[in-house]
This record gives structure tokens, C-alpha cells and sequence, in this order.
């Protein structure tokens, strides 16, 4: 399993140097910081509504649509034109791709988001990755974190395998969905295009083109375009 059978990272992002598509997905966690720790934030030049508070190196692309009230904490890097609600909360170690919506009430930390990625209402974003289009229903939940904080495994056909990752919320690929109310426990990883029902509990790993509505209620389905 690596990267590239997921997502690849937009050319209009310029961390290219960091996340190698031959690298296994949720390596690319670790990757997030280190790709942040140069950044230069930009928002001293810009005017900014008087809820929005700022604290630290937040880099804003062009045509950002900032709400009149949210907290950005950097390192964070937000791409031109990503529409950011209100209450939003962004917690640091944050790349969020072009086009893409930072939901109200949303939390976010540790998360990469390509473009066009989709988190609009009450949902918890941490330490995952979500592919291009990839979009979140509201109150969805990506649990980062076991009860007993031990390292997070990846169940991968019948394979325990180890991240060593402490904190690993989700892995989504291109234009997955995942239905409203629905929580995914740590280190859960979605194939591209394929779909978590609403209200839905779910562990492990989906496969391409899968669709997912609790446990042995899973189906294949044709891929998006």
C-alpha cells in the first residue's frame, strides 16, 4: 500500500519535496510539520475581519474567504480560494489545498486536505489526510487516538500492521464520502471513491469503489469519474 494508490499532491501545494507517492500514507503525517517548519505566514499584509484571530505563521492564498469570526494557529498553509466558515478552529501543522471548505464549528489539526476537499459542518480533523474532493458529512469524526494511547494499528486483509504512529486519525482517498454522523476510529483507511454510510461505526480498511453501511452490509460500486 502506498500514497499514490490514494492521492497525489497538488502541484499548486509546495511541499513536493516532502511526501513521496512511493511512501506508505500514513507516513506522510510525520511529514506535515516538517514541511511547515520554514514558513513564512503572510496575513501582516492583509486586512482581516475583526473575529478572525491569527497566532503564529499562517500562510492565506489568493481570494481566501475568511468568516467574520474563527482562530487559526500556525504553521498552516491554506491554499487560493478555500471558502474558511464560521468558529472554525485550526489547531497548527494544517495544509489545506485550493477550492476546498473549512466547515463551521469544524476542528482541524495535523491534516493535510488536497483540493476541492469538502469538511462543511461539525467535524473533528485530526491527524489524517483526505484526497482531492473527498468530503465529510456533518458531525463526522476522525478519531486520532486509542483508550489505551498505544500505537495505532492498520487492519489491511487480515494484517495487523503497525504505524507507530500514536495519533492517526484517517486516511481518504480521491473523492470518498463519508455520510453524515459517522465515526471513523484510528488509523481507518477509505479507498478512492468509495462511501461510509451516515450514522455509521467503522474500523480498518475500504477498499476502491466499496460502499460501507455497517458491518456486513458492504457492497462494490462503480468508481466516480
Amino acid at each position: 500500500m502506498i500514497a499514490a494508490e490514494f492521492f497525489d499532491l497538488p502541484e499548486s501545494m509546495p511541499f513536493q519535496d516532502f511526501f513521496h507517492q512511493e511512501a506508505r500514507p500514513w507516513d506522510w503525517l510525520p511529514k506535515i510539520k516538517e514541511a511547515l517548519s520554514g514558513l513564512v505566514g503572510n496575513t501582516a499584509i492583509r486586512e482581516l475581519p475583526a473575529g478572525v484571530h491569527i497566532e503564529g505563521e499562517v500562510h492565506l492564498g489568493d481570494s481566501v474567504k475568511l468568516p467574520p469570526y474563527c482562530f487559526i494557529k500556525g504553521p498552516c498553509w491554506i491554499g487560493d480560494g478555500v471558502e474558511i466558515r464560521p468558529s472554525a478552529y485550526i489547531r497548527g501543522n494544517v495544509i489545506i489545498g485550493a477550492g476546498s471548505v473549512i466547515g463551521n464549528s469544524c476542528e482541524y489539526k495535523n491534516a493535510l486536505l488536497m483540493e476541492k476537499t469538502q469538511t462543511p459542518h461539525f467535524s473533528y480533523v485530526g491527524d489524517s489526510i483526505l484526497g482531492k474532493s473527498a468530503h465529510l458529512g456533518a458531525g463526522v469524526i476522525l478519531s486520532n487516538l486509542r483508550f489505551d494511547q498505544q500505537s495505532i494499528l492498520v487492519n489491511l486483509d487480515g494484517e495487523r500492521v503497525d504505524t507507530g504512529l500514536r495519533k492517526f486519525g484517517a486516511i481518504l482517498g480521491d473523492n470518498a464520502e463519508i455520510g453524515c454522523n459517522s465515526a471513523l476510529m484510528p488509523g481507518s483507511i477509505v479507498s478512492k471513491g468509495s462511501l461510509i454510510g451516515p450514522t455509521t461505526s467503522f474500523s480498518g480498511y475500504l477498499g476502491p469503489g466499496q460502499v460501507y453501511v455497517g458491518k456486513d452490509r458492504h457492497r462494490k460500486m462503480p468508481l466516480k469519474d
